[in-house]
């Protein structure tokens, strides 16, 4: 049997050949990671709270038998029932469906802003800093002037000129005003990696420039990129509700969030059930997202604060586990004469 090996494989040449090394790299960091983001129990529960909303909000209306454009003649703000799980509003519509139409148009309005918004950094940054020179100072102009510009007015007064223009024109106003402080890191790394000898070894080939940005440098940031896709939803969907609730965001017949909070509010004493579902889900969401953004963090930078604290605290509960099951050796360590 052959057991020579070439540069890119290890093990035999014959029919029972291992996986190129850099797989098997790549697979391990992989499950590395994955295990690191399971034994964080925080991350595992907005997790699952995530994709029980995503669950409640598409299954949800499946099972009840009035849509969020219907209204009950027979039941104003009738407070919750068997047959109006959450009651309903002052013009008789009921307020389960209400929020489930709002909870689908928030979160795939924060889904589409936190890919937009990533993929706007990761190609801003990268390009300012691979390319330099007036591609580096346009860029960085332009994201010092949208840092300093007040998003929310800018937003509010754009509004009225996108009323029917539907929902997604939303989508890519908020995403214009989320990317600019990504781009910053992203960036400052890519001046780190474009020195790096694969990314000069592609240049010495003739690999053209956005080619090397796209297939070498944005991959080596993909923990990073990863980790503010999903803070992005998060803060889009807070972002998304706050410009409906002043009006500003998705306009009527269709709802979000926002806008049930908004058209209930004034009834939070007197018919609180009308206020406390939609925020509550609201703050669900927020919560989840967070919660599995720092699991996230932990997991694809075991270097950062939260993650050497969680692992010494592990560490500090095995050694107390090893000792009092070995107390002898446990006194021997201590006392070694």
């Amino acid at each position: 049997m052959s057991t020579q090996t070439t540069p890119g494989t290890t093990g035999t040449t014959d029919g029972g050949a291992a996986a190129p090394a850099p797989a098997k790299a790549r697979s391990s960091r992989s499950r590395l990671t994955m295990r690191r983001f399971v034994r964080n129990r925080l991350a595992l529960v907005g997790l699952a709270v995530l994709v029980l909303l995503f669950l409640a909000a598409y299954l949800g209306p499946l099972f009840n038998k009035w849509t969020y454009e219907q209204h009950d003649y027979l039941a104003f703000t009738s407070p919750p029932t068997s047959g109006h799980w959450f009651g309903t509003t002052q013009s008789g519509q009921d307020l389960f469906a209400l929020t489930m139409r709002g909870l689908q148009k928030s979160l795939v309005i924060g889904l589409l802003v936190g890919v937009l918004a990533t993929l706007m950094a990761a190609t801003a940054g990268a390009f300012s800093a691979y390319f330099g020179g007036w591609t580096d100072r346009s860029l960085m102009w332009l994201v010092d002037l949208l840092l300093v510009m007040p998003s929310f007015l800018i937003l509010a007064v754009l509004s009225p000129l996108f009323r029917t223009s539907g929902w997604l024109i939303f989508v890519l106003l908020i995403s214009i005003f989320s990317w600019m402080i990504t781009g910053r890191v992203v960036r400052s790394m890519t001046l780190t990696l474009k020195d790096r000898e694969f990314v000069k070894a592609a240049k010495y080939m003739g690999v053209p420039g956005p080619v090397i940005i796209f297939r070498h440098i944005v991959p080596n940031m993909a923990s990073l990129l990863i980790i503010d896709s999903v803070i992005q939803v998060g803060a889009a969907v807070v972002f998304e509700s706050t410009l409906s609730y002043f009006g500003f965001g998705i306009q009527a017949p269709d709802v979000s969030l926002g806008t049930v909070i908004s058209a209930n509010e004034s009834n939070a004493t007197t018919y609180p059930w009308l206020f406390f579902f939609p925020a509550a889900f609201l703050v669900l969401i927020g919560l989840a997202v967070s919660f599995i953004g720092d699991g996230l963090r932990d997991a694809l930078d075991p270097n950062s604060a939260n993650a050497k604290a969680k692992w010494a605290k592990e560490m500090d509960q095995h050694a107390d586990l090893s000792l009092a099951g070995a107390p002898g050796k446990a006194s021997e360590v201590l006392n070694p004469s």
